[in-house]
């Protein structure tokens, strides 16, 4: 029963993302767009961008998990 329960609690940040961030050029923090900048071999990159002004206040990479193989006898 705990177990389950710390293992929900470890998952639970795995995949955040952000809804608003500070804007230097709007001086407080804004709502932002995330949009998927780059696909790499490890994962994907993404950018962070002011709703209003479109300066880019930050990014995040979502690492690939590595795939399972199941090796036959």
């Amino acid at each position: 029963m705990w177990d389950d329960r710390e293992e929900e609690q470890a998952r639970q940040f795995e995949k955040m993302t952000a809804t608003h961030l500070y804007c230097n050029n709007c001086g407080r923090s804004m709502p932002v767009q995330e949009t998927l900048l780059l696909v790499l071999p490890d994962g994907e990159l993404y950018d962070y961008r002011c709703a209003k002004c479109h300066e880019s206040v930050g990014t995040r990479k979502e690492t690939k998990r590595p795939s399972l193989e199941i090796k036959g006898e």
